[in-house]
């Protein structure tokens, strides 16, 4: 009978001991995870999809390089253009366009500069200053195979003429010219959509796209064109 009681208090003693055991090794699991709230740290598909679309975002190409060093002088001498329309232009309306043209492609100049810097690739001179060389275009100016091929862009002697001008002439010329001048840059903002890969860049493409084609539009109704 006594042995009996032995052997019962002996595995109510082991018994016991398994579950302490087992209290003490749930407890060290827990404090494992407390910096995280307990949480699975595993990093989810979800967070890693978005961490890869986070990333290709971010990275940029020839494309993109590309897009930069040519839209700067491009959008320079439509500041160029635009700033001479102060004293020149006899219609406040294109006084107004001029005005819009400066406030909106100025500060692009400035962003996408900074993107060289940020990928290490020369960022181009300033002008004024630029090719006066450069084939004749459409409407009798030289801008369609312009400055380094640039699409739109005016010779020397296309802005020494706007220079010389004044009154209504001015604004004809400013708005011919201009509206070539934009047609370029809507050309080379439609290839840096199709090929860039750095989301920034691609989304000032498609604002280029939206903004000078609906300048493009005023400009032949003040043209008289539509």
């Amino acid at each position: 009978m006594r042995n009996t009681r032995t052997f019962m208090a002996r595995r109510a003693t082991l018994a016991a001991a398994t579950v302490t055991a087992a209290l003490v090794l749930a407890a060290c699991g827990n404090d494992g995870d407390s910096d995280n709230g307990g949480q699975d740290t595993t990093p989810s598909a979800s967070a890693s999809s978005s961490a890869s679309s986070s990333s290709s975002s971010t990275a940029h190409n020839a494309q993109d390089v590309a897009f930069a060093q040519g839209m700067i002088p491009h959008h320079q001498q439509a500041l160029e253009m635009a700033r001479l329309a102060a004293g020149r232009a006899s219609s406040a309306k294109v006084q107004d366009l001029a005005s819009r043209i400066e406030k909106a492609q100025d500060p692009e100049i400035r962003t996408m500069s900074g993107w060289l810097k940020g990928w290490g690739e020369k960022v181009p001179s300033a002008m004024p200053g630029m090719d006066h060389s450069a084939h004749s275009g459409k409407n009798g100016t030289s801008g369609t195979t312009g400055m380094s091929g640039m699409s739109g862009m005016m010779d020397g002697k296309d802005i020494d003429k706007l220079e010389k001008a004044s009154g209504k002439a001015f604004d004809t010329m400013f708005l011919t010219m201009m509206t070539e001048h934009h047609e370029g840059a809507v050309e080379m903002a439609g290839t840096e959509k199709d090929k860039g890969a750095y989301g920034p860049a691609i989304g000032m493409a498609d604002d280029i796209v939206t903004g000078q084609t609906a300048e493009i539009t005023e400009m032949n109704k003040l043209l008289g064109k539509s």
